[in-house]
């Protein structure tokens, strides 16, 4: 796989050439995982590059900041107003954005309070995250042996590095049998995500997805696709489901900034459905890949349009 890289980077205050932006092995970051991060699309568009959604991640990344107890540099403005300019710096038309902010080098403490806080902000090209052909043909996942932590144990609607260790777990085990994707329960055995994505699941015309006491990260595009589905008039319900449902499911779907909105085929190698995309998860896609790339009306300004110059 190709190195994700780009021309310039933001780091600190400052725009700079890719390969400056570097850090000391001893940064607190690297031992304990103290660092609160997001992952947000540019996308092009008729109308050149725009960011999606980019106010609403950059408010959750103040409040992941707030909640690992790390001071964010920038307002939610300047966030958007950096991320702009790397963009422009890039001369990107379409990307992966990933602003990151961490604590840095100083003391080997586990209270790393006294680091000094470090940020970058990097635009790079990304394509599909599960694969070109998921988004139509949907993937094979399984349900994971690993569950999602408990919310009085970390906090999983904060994006916080240290807690994706548990993302790795579940994705990693997934691809070591043999599928793309694990979706994991909660403590109390109940649906929870997959490791990088929300999930819906559609059972005779109504759509369900976890509640956020169901260990869940509150995804941007999880809401940009409830938004969407009830504007199609379909009825989408937050409700805890047993890991039958995913058995019972007509249609399943994945969301996330990275996964956008992918199908799920088979879980635990039985199918869904008729083992392939579903009619309401396709409604769902064609009015997002819409808005996003295809110049179809942004009737919910989602979108923050790019002039590259």
């Amino acid at each position: 796989m190709a190195k994700m890289r780009a021309d310039f980077i933001w780091m600190n205050g400052e725009i700079i050439p890719w390969d400056q932006a570097q850090v000391h092995v001893f940064t607190h970051a690297l031992h304990y995982g103290s660092s609160t991060f997001e992952g947000i699309r540019a996308y092009e568009t008729p109308d050149g590059p725009a960011i999606f959604r980019g106010r609403e991640h950059y408010e959750r990344l103040l409040f992941s900041c707030k909640v690992a107890r790390i001071p964010s540099p920038l307002t939610v403005d300047e966030w958007m107003d950096v991320t702009i300019r790397v963009l422009q710096a890039n001369k990107l038309r379409s990307a992966y954005v990933r602003p990151l902010v961490f604590r840095g080098y100083n003391t080997l403490g586990v209270d790393g309070r006294g680091c000094p806080v470090d940020a970058i902000v990097a635009t790079v090209p990304w394509g599909r995250y599960l694969g070109t052909d998921a988004i139509e043909n949907g993937i094979d996942v399984q349900v994971s042996s690993w569950r999602r932590m408990a919310p009085n144990m970390l906090s999983p609607m904060a994006k916080i590095g240290g807690q994706y260790v548990s993302s790795q777990n579940i994705v990693i085990e997934a691809k070591d049998n043999g599928f793309s994707e694990g979706i994991a329960l909660d403590g109390n055995g109940q649906i929870s995500e997959g490791s990088g994505e929300n999930i819906f699941i559609i059972h005779k015309g109504v759509i369900y997805t976890p509640p956020l006491s169901s260990s869940i990260l509150g995804g941007i595009t999880r809401d940009s696709a409830m938004t969407i589905a009830k504007d199609l008039g379909y009825e989408v319900k937050e409700a805890s489901m047993s890991r039958e449902m995913l058995y019972l499911a007509d249609e399943i779907f994945f969301t996330g900034t990275a996964a956008e909105i992918t199908p799920v085929r088979s879980v635990d190698r039985m199918p869904v459905g008729d083992g392939k995309r579903g009619p309401i998860t396709k409604a769902v896609q064609e009015v997002f890949f819409g808005i996003v790339e295809d110049g179809a009306p942004d009737k919910w300004n989602w979108l923050t349009h790019v002039k590259l110059g």
